[in-house]
């Protein structure tokens, strides 16, 4: 079986063409090359398929073999893979995901291959039915050691929480991250943002990400830290989220939705 290495500022995947061909068991599969010491190592395995709906349709496994409804960084990974094996050079670009069908502009360097992507992510979901969170209100708080922690909950097709309450070190963040991940304020996990507004402008972000822990970025998780730090009064709606990885140019646009650019980058190409 073929497989490309890719990522996205440093969120990392193993993207297999499932055009040619399509693993029985993705879960196993992902636990064992997504291990970083015994396999290829990444955060999640991609399965680019194809859909009746869009140009192509996106499964991706995490680490763990747990499958989320979506990931920013992981599909702008897919749409440059898609655009530049010659599977679909459409701008836009639409592909299926459990979180719908999204539409992706490319943007090629010189040599023709895609250099940026940006995704229309769709509009952010506040309803706590809808994130989910087991609270009548989208904004909850929770004791972390002595602070009271007021966490903002949205969806952008996938749980998140982002609180601008507290940057914690890196032993807090560990501790911090797991326990919040697996609160049972939520029913399916959550994605958990730590977020400080930057005096340079924008803001810094660290993730813990449901079913592969402290990733380098987070896509969705960007647009749900300007979805909350713009609803709070904190953040601008136009702005540069910077992660362990890079940073992602962020749009809350007027019509609603929410567009993220950043790059994706093709690391190798292997045999398994």
């Amino acid at each position: 079986m073929e497989f490309t290495k890719m990522h996205g500022i440093g969120n990392d995947f193993i993207i297999i063409n499932g055009f040619r061909q399509v693993p029985d068991d993705p879960a196993d599969l992902s636990r064992r090359l997504c291990e970083r010491r015994f396999g290829v190592g990444a955060d999640g395995l991609i399965l680019a398929l194809p859909s009746d709906v869009a140009d192509a349709r996106m499964r991706i496994i995490n680490a763990d073999g747990g499958e989320p409804e979506m990931c920013g960084n992981g599909i702008r990974c897919l749409g440059k893979y898609l655009w530049d094996a010659g599977i679909a050079r459409r701008d836009p670009m639409t592909i299926e995901t459990l979180a719908g069908v999204l539409t992706l502009t490319v943007t090629p360097g010189e040599d023709g291959l895609a250099r940026t992507v940006t995704v229309d992510m769709g509009a952010p979901r506040f309803a706590p039915a809808e994130i989910p969170v087991n609270a009548p209100e989208n904004i909850v708080r929770v004791p972390l050691d002595s602070l009271d922690a007021r966490f903002f909950c949205v969806s952008m097709g996938n749980p998140h929480a982002a609180t601008f309450d507290l940057w914690p070190d890196d032993a807090a963040f560990r501790r911090f991250g797991p326990m919040m991940e697996r609160h049972p304020l939520f029913p399916r996990r959550a994605n958990i943002e730590f977020c400080r507004v930057s005096p340079r402008g924008g803001v810094d972000v660290r993730v813990w990400e449901r079913g592969d822990g402290e990733t380098l970025a987070c896509g969705t998780g960007a647009c749900a830290v300007v979805a909350a730090g713009a609803s709070l009064g904190l953040l601008p709606r136009q702005t540069t989220v910077r992660l362990p990885g890079g940073a992602l140019d962020i749009e809350w646009a007027g019509n609603g939705h929410m567009f993220m650019t950043g790059p994706a980058v093709t690391v190798y190409k292997g045999r398994i």
